[in-house]
C-alpha cells in the first residue's frame, strides 16, 4: 500500500511539475518578440558586402586576379560576433558569402561594424586602425593590402 501510495504521490508531483514547465514556457513564448526567425538583423555593413558580390559579379574574374586571396570578416557586436562574410577572390570568378570561409582563408579581420563602416568610409585609414587595435587580423597582413582597391571603389559610390 505504502509503494502504491508513494507512487501516486511521485506521479502527481511529476505532472504538476511538467504542467508548471509547460505554461512557463507558454508565457515565454508568447512574451516573445513577434519577428520572423528567417529574417536576420540588418547591418549597415551587410549593404557594403552586398554592393561588393554586385561587383564581383561584374568584374570578378579581374579582381581574382589581382588579389588571389580569400579573406573572412568578422564582425562584432561586443564580444558576440553580429556578422561574417567572406570575400573569394582566389577561385573561379570571385564570390562573396555570409560565413566562414570554406577554404582556408588568407586573411581574417576582426572589428567592430562602427570600426568597419569607417573604415569602407575613408573616415580611417586601414593601417592606423590596425595599429590602435580597431582591427585584429589573423593570417598575411601584407594581402589586404590588395583588400584596399575594392574598398576604395565602395567609397567612390
Amino acid at each position: 500500500m505504502w509503494k502504491e501510495m508513494k507512487k501516486k504521490y511521485l506521479h502527481s508531483k511529476m505532472k504538476t511539475a511538467e504542467e508548471t514547465a509547460t505554461s512557463e514556457l507558454y508565457v515565454a513564448l508568447m512574451m516573445a518578440p513577434k519577428t520572423s526567425p528567417a529574417k536576420a538583423v540588418r547591418h549597415q555593413s551587410d549593404m557594403v558586402f552586398e554592393e561588393i558580390g554586385r561587383r564581383i559579379r561584374e568584374v570578378g574574374g579581374q579582381l581574382v586576379k589581382k588579389v588571389n586571396a580569400i579573406f573572412q570578416w568578422d564582425i562584432m557586436s561586443g564580444e558576440l560576433m553580429a556578422a561574417q562574410w567572406t570575400l573569394d577572390l582566389k577561385t573561379g570568378s570571385g564570390e562573396i558569402y555570409r560565413g566562414p570561409s570554406r577554404q582556408s582563408a588568407d586573411a581574417i579581420f576582426t572589428l567592430s561594424e562602427n570600426d568597419f563602416m569607417e573604415l569602407v568610409l575613408g573616415k580611417v585609414k586601414p593601417q592606423r586602425a590596425f595599429l590602435v587595435g580597431k582591427i585584429k587580423v589573423k593570417g598575411s597582413i601584407l594581402l589586404s593590402h590588395r583588400l584596399e582597391t575594392i574598398l576604395k571603389d565602395y567609397i567612390k559610390l
